[in-house]
């Protein structure tokens, strides 16, 4: 596998990041993609439709976290051929399902990361439905209080514990982490594993339920069995605190989780023979993976597409959405400040619920001038904002809605499709094992860098 070159604005940023990871400098000093083929070296250049139109390119890596830029850079792979693996699930979310199909109708492959929490879901999920067992919920572990909704860049550092000196002393974006706390992050994310999983989402968006990994299948089932479920087939996020601030016991914060259903007596057995965590009735089991590595992981998703030809998660519907919802009271006039913000957080809602209200995706949010007051605690929606028709994203986004318009449940039956998602497709012979990485390709002030699930 070879980094044929990584795009960023500022290159030198691109360098030192490769030299803090350890790489050699000769390793990507090349001078041009000619030569980094030649050589299995890297060339870093700051134009990243120059780097996905370079000649010998299979795969595209989108890891700029700018819901734009990630729509315009898959948009141009796809043009040139390329498959995609999208870190970005910000632009995953906020377009992924026109994307995914713009991939595929071309014959190539657009997949989640491996490594990151999404696709690791997915991975779960999908081992669950081959072994024959009904997928009841799935989802994540993450640090919340119902309070960090209202979160903003000025009091995330007292809700993470940080002190003055340590933000001072490290490459801190109070943005950037914001949004993890205030359960944008979460929202996303686990709308990007509903569109590829067909899990179904929450009426009323994520409960951040408190639980432990021994109460995972006993807490994550319908509530008609006893849990806190409103049907089989959900995704949920569980929280690391109980709800006074005290620490869950054996949380999940960093990790993953998959609860299935028993299809047989038979196999119900076989979970106590085995020693299954279940719940009481040895039914529901549960399997979880306690750490996701993202980047370290990164790798698997390349090597996936080029030797198996497949994806590591994909979407294939619109089942959820993450939409824009006020933190305090808006005015008319006010312009939103996105992700992590002070005036918005994103909240998961039903795909469906979200087209019939109109709701304005939280990728959308940031530089969104309010037309009408929008109270604290309410959906922003398409109605309440100035908007460009012509803006790309705001195009394709508008162009994904209309696939969708008038859908009951607007996704692929979980029961048809195969591997993560990915159903069978021809795609271009495999002609070598190159990936690019976009570090940046936007603005540095509106750089999200990736970082942990905090």
């Amino acid at each position: 596998m070879c980094l044929l070159g990584v795009a960023d604005l500022s290159p030198d940023r691109a360098r030192n990041s490769l030299n803090r990871v350890g790489w050699p400098k000769e390793q990507y000093s090349a001078t041009s993609f000619d030569e980094a083929r030649k050589n299995g070296t890297t060339y870093i250049v700051d134009n990243a439709d120059d780097l996905i139109a370079a000649e010998g390119l299979d795969v595209v890596v989108d890891a700029t976290g700018h819901p734009a830029a990630g729509i315009r850079h898959a948009q141009a792979a796809v043009r040139y051929g390329r498959h995609i693996v999208m870190v970005n699930v910000e632009a995953d979310v906020l377009a992924g399902p026109l994307l995914a199909k713009q991939a595929r109708d071309a014959g190539l492959h657009y997949s989640m990361a491996y490594g990151d929490q999404p696709a690791l879901i997915a991975e779960m999920v999908d081992w669950a439905e081959a072994a024959g067992f009904e997928v009841v919920c799935a989802g994540k572990g993450t640090k919340y209080l119902p309070q960090y909704h209202t979160s903003t860049p000025d009091t995330v550092w007292s809700y993470y514990g940080f002190s003055e000196e340590q933000v001072a002393s490290g490459d801190f974006n109070a943005q950037m982490f914001n949004s993890f706390l205030d359960g944008t992050k979460s929202a996303i994310e686990m709308a990007a594993v509903a569109n590829a999983t067909g899990l179904g989402v929450p009426s009323d968006g994520l409960k951040f339920p408190p639980c432990g990994v021994d109460d995972i299948p006993t807490l994550l089932r319908p509530a008609s069995d006893g849990g806190m479920l409103e049907r089989k087939g959900m995704v949920e996020v569980i929280s690391s605190l109980e709800r006074d601030g005290r620490p869950v016991f054996k949380d999940l914060r960093w990790g993953v989780y998959c609860v299935f259903e028993a299809p047989s007596d038979y196999v119900q057995q076989c979970f106590a023979q085995y020693g299954m965590q279940t719940d009481s009735t040895g039914r529901y089991g549960a399997m979880f993976k306690p750490y996701h590595l993202i980047g370290l992981e990164l790798g698997i998703s390349v090597a996936n597409i080029m030797l198996r030809g497949e994806a590591t998660g994909s979407i294939r519907g619109f089942s959820g959405d993450a939409v824009s919802t006020s933190k305090r009271d808006l005015k008319a006039g006010e312009v939103l400040d996105g992700e992590g913000g002070f005036m918005v957080y994103g909240k998961l809602m039903p795909a469906a619920d979200s087209l019939a209200c109109g709701g304005l995706p939280i990728g959308l949010a940031h530089g969104a001038k309010l037309k009408r007051d929008v109270a604290k605690g309410k959906a922003v929606c398409w109605s309440d904002i100035e908007f460009d028709p012509n803006q790309d994203a705001v195009r394709v986004r508008r162009e994904m809605e209309d696939m969708f318009a008038g859908q009951k449940c607007p996704s692929t039956s979980r029961k048809t499709q195969l591997g993560h998602g990915v159903v069978p497709m021809t795609c271009r012979p495999h002609s070598g094992l190159m990936a690019t990485l976009f570090r940046a390709s936007v603005p540095p002030d509106q750089l999200s860098n990736r970082q942990p699930d905090w």
